[in-house]
């Protein structure tokens, strides 16, 4: 765990990105830690893949305590604020409401936005047609990546929920062979108590 909380700590920039999946734990929290600074846009996006019924608690706090963001039960969400301070921000996943079944979380925090691919300083004409379509291309890439990532995630909560059904179906099957064979046998032995020969003892009185 200490290795995916590492993971959170990027290298500063002028946007960057954090794309964690990690497993919650029943009865478990999990927190996460980044430096932000003030005027910063950021967004926080998380959905629970697996586990019970897909949902999770979420809280996201300033670096003095002020809570941004709460939402209890969620399956999934997505929150923009932009930082009104410097400091740590924190957000985290709590799983302590439930009793036996742990989740696999996925979330995307992104801090600040991505800068442009052609700087307007220093210019004095308007972009040129390929600077355009390149500009273009690379805001249809950024959605096919983002388009990319729902329907991954979609497909694993989708392929967790058919391994459950299938658990589910396969202890109900194997239940009902059960019950099919405890019924066989009680049949058997009640029909062979029809058909057994009973002894009947006949007693003669003298005259």
């Amino acid at each position: 765990m200490l290795a995916l909380l590492l993971l959170l700590l990027l290298p500063p920039g002028p946007a960057h990105a954090s794309e964690i999946t990690f497993e919650l734990p029943d009865n478990a929290k999990q927190c996460f830690y980044e430096d932000i600074a003030q005027g910063t846009k950021c967004t926080l996006e998380f959905q629970v893949i697996t586990g019970g019924h897909y949902d999770v608690d979420c809280r996201l706090e300033d670096p003095d305590g002020k809570v941004l963001y709460k939402e209890m039960k969620k399956q999934y969400d997505s929150f923009t604020f932009t930082a009104s301070k410097n400091g740590t921000y924190k957000f985290c996943f709590s799983n302590e409401f439930s009793t036996f079944t742990h989740k696999t979380v996925y979330f995307d925090f992104q801090v600040g936005e991505d800068p442009p691919l052609f700087p307007s300083e220093n210019r004095v004409s308007a972009l040129t047609q390929m600077e355009s379509a390149c500009v273009s291309i690379h805001e249809a890439l950024k959605s096919v990546i983002d388009y990319q990532t729902h329907f991954r995630l979609r497909e694993a909560q989708g392929r967790s929920r058919a391994e459950d059904l299938n658990t589910r179906v396969a202890y109900w099957s194997v239940g009902e062979a059960l019950i099919l064979l405890v019924v066989s046998i009680g049949q058997v032995f009640l029909l062979k108590s029809f058909f057994s020969d009973k002894r009947t003892t006949t007693t003669r009185v003298g005259s």
